[in-house]
């Protein structure tokens, strides 16, 4: 048994030393991470800014989206389209983006670059929770009206079949890569649950 432990360390250590780009799934995802992190903290987080300490690019950078996209989430929230009080699940999403996903980017890209497994649970966490509201997005945006110069004039948010098309390829990749992440991470997990019982079920019968 000690033999089989020395093993599973030694091909532990040899998965921990191997780079990044040769594990293509914790490549992928540390790509993800790298890329959602400055997005998320200088778009999506603005609604929790106070106006005059959020820096001017920034600022460009969200009114620029919502110009080109009528995002009807984030520029529902930033008030493009006046009342947003139906949007408390959206407002709810962005906090917990804030509190949760956040500190797993952080946590995510150190262990994924180190190769450590010890990350896989909050791992398999984040990829359902984000890709459960992420899916919620989209379904909004497929149900978002059409534009018209009614729905313009009157600011009412609505989007053309060409912003439509924006707005889901930029959602829909923040929605395939947790679902991926969170059943690829579950089968690793389950792999290790599966080892680990049956060591444990080996030395009941020593």
């Amino acid at each position: 048994m000690l033999v089989a432990n020395e093993k599973q360390l030694a091909l532990y250590n040899h998965y921990a030393r191997l780079p990044l780009t040769a594990r293509p799934l914790d490549f992928l995802y540390f790509l993800f991470f790298a890329i959602h992190l400055p997005a998320t903290v200088m778009v999506d987080l603005q609604y929790f800014y106070s106006p005059q300490f959020v820096p001017r690019f920034m600022r460009a950078l969200l009114d620029m989206h919502i110009e080109m996209s009528r995002d009807p989430l984030v520029g529902g929230v930033d008030g493009a389209f006046g009342d947003s009080s139906h949007l408390t699940w959206f407002k709810t999403f962005l906090a917990l983006e804030a509190i949760f996903q956040v500190p797993v980017f952080l946590l995510g890209l150190r262990a994924l670059y180190r190769g450590s497994r010890s990350i896989y649970p909050l791992l398999m966490i984040y990829g359902a929770s984000s890709a459960t509201t992420t899916l919620a997005c989209i379904t909004t945006v497929l149900q978002t009206p059409g534009a018209t110069s009614t729905t313009i004039v009157q600011g009412i948010a609505s989007v053309t079949a060409q912003q439509r098309l924006v707005l889901l390829s930029s959602y829909v990749p923040f929605f395939l890569v947790p679902f991926i992440m969170a059943v690829d991470i579950t089968l690793r997990v389950s792999k290790l649950v599966q080892k680990a019982i049956k060591q444990e079920d080996e030395e009941k019968w020593k």
